[in-house]
């Protein structure tokens, strides 16, 4: 598992969750991997906002984020009174178990929606993903003390683990309040030379689940209908940029800006965007999703795992499936030639997304951690 300064919805809900418990008080330790998924980073003990992580090595990776860390077992000298892990389908979590077990501290763990085919998976990844399943999750499951899926989508899943259902409660991923805020003065399309009228937005890793070259192909489709919607992709790249940046090269209404960081400038970069656009292979329950609903933006998204549980067509926008172009480009279509509709849409999004406030989310998570110290 990766923290600070790799960037993902995993590692923000990690971030989230960590600095609000020392601003509690509490004694916080994130142990994590010594790679930012393309370096070793060279700080392996630092203070981060109170948090104290500890980046540890790997012995070898076998995919962008999957890494043999057994690391972590010969760190676990510290008496804590509960470990949180995330991200099911490692085998840390198994060690883990065992290790609150020997040492009497509580275990918590967020699954973050791992469930999917193996299609996209390195094929020398494959025999490890069936193993897992079929004997890590079965033993691993039984030793934790509370688990937390981020979605209703993964009960039927974690049911084939888990007998005691006591021991599930679902608490989905939150969002910032400074997304709330509308910005006053927001010079966002000004300093990337967006001209166009409307803005189609991808936000996210460039990675092969998340379908980012699915919004080019559709984007140069309708560029040759269109010359007043400009599309940009934002965030780092995961396997995808070349294949986007290739596509869209030709276009001026097309930019790939990279990653952006800092809450302001990404709010600035939501609020000037007319469409937000979500067209993966599988999700979890994104976060972006909840960022562009408080932003009021009207989304496109894929109808995939933990999705539809979160957002309604017509009422949050519309769906179109994995790979689907022609009906991508007619609902991206649809909400910018509907003023009416994108600012209904809006106006939906940003209400459901006061639901997921990270103050809120947290209080759910540190209610779990009481009742298991008691």
């Amino acid at each position: 598992m990766f923290y600070l300064p790799t960037f993902g919805g995993v590692e923000q809900v990690m971030y989230e969750l960590a600095k609000r418990q020392v601003q509690d008080g509490h004694e916080v330790h994130v142990y994590c991997c010594d790679s930012d998924k393309n370096q070793i980073l060279e700080i392996k003990n630092e203070v981060i906002e109170g948090v104290n992580v500890h980046r540890l090595p790997y012995w070898f990776r076998m995919s962008l984020n999957t890494f043999i860390w057994p690391s972590l077992l010969w760190k676990f000298k510290e008496k804590f009174d509960i470990v949180h892990s995330h991200v099911s389908g490692h085998a840390y979590i198994l060690f883990i178990g065992i290790l609150s077990k020997l040492k009497g501290f509580k275990y918590i763990h967020t699954t973050h929606c791992p469930w999917t085919d193996s299609s996209f998976r390195p094929k020398i990844l494959r025999p490890f993903l069936f193993l897992n399943d079929l004997f890590f999750n079965k033993i691993a499951f039984r030793m934790i003390d509370k688990v937390i899926p981020i979605t209703p989508w993964e009960l039927d899943i974690l049911n084939k683990y888990i007998d005691n259902k006591n021991k599930i409660t679902v608490i989905p991923n939150g969002t910032d309040k400074i997304l709330y805020k509308k910005i006053a003065k927001n010079n966002f399309k000004e300093n990337n030379n967006i001209k166009e009228k409307y803005l189609v937005l991808f936000f996210g890793r460039l990675n092969p689940t998340k379908g980012p070259e699915m919004l080019a192909k559709t984007a140069i489709e309708i560029t040759k209908k269109r010359k007043d919607i400009a599309f940009l992709w934002v965030g780092p790249d995961e396997g995808k940029a070349e294949e986007v940046k290739n596509l869209i090269k030709p276009f001026s209404n097309m930019q790939y800006l990279g990653p952006i960081r800092g809450k302001e400038k990404i709010a600035e970069m939501y609020q000037s965007a007319d469409v937000y656009v979500l067209p993966s292979y599988r999700e979890g329950l994104p976060l972006t999703l909840f960022e562009a609903m408080a932003s009021g933006l009207p989304i496109v998204a894929s109808p995939v795992n933990g999705v539809p549980f979160e957002m309604k067509e017509n009422e949050n926008g519309f769906f179109a499936d994995y790979g689907d172009l022609k009906i991508l480009e007619e609902k991206i279509l649809k909400l910018i030639d509907d003023d009416k509709l994108r600012e209904e849409i809006a106006k939906n999004n940003f209400q459901k997304s006061l639901n997921y406030d990270w103050d809120d989310i947290y209080k759910r998570y540190m209610g779990e951690y009481e009742k298991l110290v008691k």
